[in-house]
């Protein structure tokens, strides 16, 4: 099955729901695919960054393209990064819930066993305790909506704080070229 299709489900499994342990294993590999895609934004500003440098001098138009590229990949690698978090806290509400739901089971079966051995049951207790789970699953509920809602998009950059990186970016190239000229000219004139 594609990567699409275990993130988004397929029809061929009849809409039956996918166990804690598929779904856990699901946000795991999109983790993993996150994480890469972090590491090529990360390359590729790294690029631009050393592309707007070296035409900083000599090719301005071409160096603020470069810087208009980086912040686009840092922009997406923010995204990544916010989708990251979600991804992890939701895979650890999971680890959780199916932890929780172990832990009910087992309860459950000290409950029969308590059944067996004291045959009579507080039943108040029983609806205080399925009150307090449709609690929790309600809070949980509420925290996955919250956390579903995308985020808006279409920020423009500033034109003006590129042209200031691109300057720093020039100031440090004529630093550098003038330090060498001036090492140079120190050397010449020890001869």
């Amino acid at each position: 099955m594609s990567l699409f299709g275990k993130l988004f489900g397929s029809s061929g499994k009849g809409g039956k729901s996918p166990s804690p342990q598929e779904a856990i294993q699901r946000l795991r590999e999109t983790e993993e695919m996150l994480t890469k895609k972090q590491e090529f934004l990360e390359k590729k500003i790294e690029q631009e960054l050393v592309t707007a440098k070296r035409n900083g001098t000599k090719n301005k138009r071409a160096a603020l393209q470069a810087l208009k590229r980086k912040k686009r990949y840092e922009k997406q690698l923010a995204q990544i990064d916010g989708t990251l978090s979600t991804i992890e806290f939701q895979r650890e509400a999971l680890e959780n819930a199916h932890t929780n739901t172990e832990v009910i089971k087992n309860m459950g079966l000290a409950a029969k066993a308590m059944k067996a051995a004291h045959d009579n049951m507080d039943i108040d207790k029983v609806d205080e305790l399925m009150q307090d789970i449709t609690e929790q699953q309600e809070l949980a509920q509420e925290i996955s909506d919250a956390i579903s809602k995308p985020v808006g998009f279409g920020e423009e950059f500033d034109e003006d704080e590129l042209l200031a990186e691109l300057e720093e970016l020039e100031q440090e190239e004529l630093d550098k070229h003038l330090l060498e000229i001036g090492d140079n000219w120190k050397g010449k004139l020890r001869l």
